[in-house]
């Protein structure tokens, strides 16, 4: 099988033997009916939206945060969405939330991408010991438990670059051959944003794991044309409203989300008399992609006129999200929602794939 450096797939040589259980097969050329969805860490559902975009259903979504779960509400009224930690839930917990929506024996695809800071090459006080890089192993014991009743068709892991760093290598394989030992042909993709139609440099892996013994070929994601610049994503937007006490809704212009921070800074005066290439004053460019969207409380890039930073609804267009998509939330929790977010179109690409592969098992 043809490998690149971005792709690393691990099959097994005898796929073909392993009996199928619980679930009769289309014939050849007959598709079945889609697997339903159970989201784990859905944040502003960048993932969920992509899967959705392409015939999916989402069934269950669950996060741990109160706003990404009202935004989950609102732009996908049948998901039974429930605010959890998933520390707190364990398997059993999902398990039980997914029984109450699903009845048993369905085939399902279980998605979602947990915290990354523990992992970003950002975070410069990363450590293997990090509390948040055990969520790759509880994402694996959540999939073995819903294995005990339901057929998990497939799984899809989104992380950051760093989780594959020589420091966290030992929970990068205990990850990969987690999957593999619960039945998956596994295949790892690094992808970017800018090859799927998004303007933005975003790197991220992607676990891919198949359903073992179904025939599936590859996942292999197809890149696709879309926005490349900040100017032709958010060019003829005008001003948003700055946030204050007492803001309505209906006082935002344009959109719900075209909000941000009030620029207090000298720089916001004098954008020409200072550099742009600290990390609390990233300022975009017009004629290229943003970097990555990924910001911390104060940190939200700057808008390409130097004047202010930009909206959240400016964020949200750099995602490849949606003009219809709304967050919710008070302005903090919009900025981690976003800065979180998988880019829709990216996701799009990676649901198309698998519904490829599963049509062709």
């Amino acid at each position: 099988m043809a490998r690149d450096s971005r792709e690393l797939c691990h099959l097994t040589s005898d796929a073909a033997k392993v009996p199928i259980s619980g679930v009769e097969r289309p014939a050849k050329g007959r598709c079945a009916a889609l697997p339903k969805i159970v989201s784990l860490f859905s944040g502003a559902g960048g993932l969920d939206l992509g899967f959705k975009e392409v015939g999916y259903s989402i069934a269950v979504a669950i996060d741990s945060g109160d706003a990404p779960i009202r935004t989950h509400r609102r732009n996908f009224p049948r998901t039974k969405a429930i605010v959890g930690d998933l520390t707190e839930l364990q398997p059993a917990g999902v398990l039980q939330h997914v029984k109450e929506k699903l009845a048993a024996n369905q085939r399902i695809g279980v998605i979602g991408g947990p915290p990354c800071q523990g992992f970003s090459r950002a975070n410069t006080n990363s450590h293997a010991s990090d509390p948040r890089n055990e969520l790759p192993a509880l994402y694996l014991e959540i999939v073995r438990e819903l294995q005990r009743t339901y057929i998990v068709e497939f799984l899809v892991f989104e992380n950051v670059l760093g989780i594959r760093d020589r420091k966290h290598a030992d929970t990068y394989k205990a990850l990969v051959d987690g999957m593999t030992g619960l039945g998956f042909d596994v295949c790892a993709k690094e992808l970017c944003a800018t090859d799927f139609g998004v303007p933005q440099y975003r790197r991220r892996i992607v676990l891919l794991g198949m359903r073992r013994g179904q025939g599936y070929p590859p996942v292999r994601p197809r890149k696709r044309k879309g926005v490349e610049t900040v100017r032709q994503a958010i060019g003829t937007l005008g001003a948003p409203a700055f946030f204050e006490y007492g803001l309505l809704a209906e006082d935002i212009p344009v959109h719900p989300n075209h909000w941000t921070m009030r620029p207090k800074s000298a720089r916001f005066i004098n954008p020409e008399g200072h550099s742009g290439d600290g990390r609390s004053f990233k300022r975009l460019s017009w004629n290229a992609p943003s970097p990555t969207i990924a910001f911390g409380h104060r940190e939200i890039h700057v808008h390409p006129s130097g004047r202010r930073r930009l909206s959240i609804y400016e964020a949200m267009l750099l995602q490849g999200f949606p003009e219809a998509y709304v967050i919710e939330g008070n302005l903090s929790e919009q900025v981690t929602q976003i800065s979180n977010a998988v880019p829709p179109p990216l996701a799009r690409s990676v649901a198309s794939a698998v519904k490829l592969a599963l049509n062709r098992g």
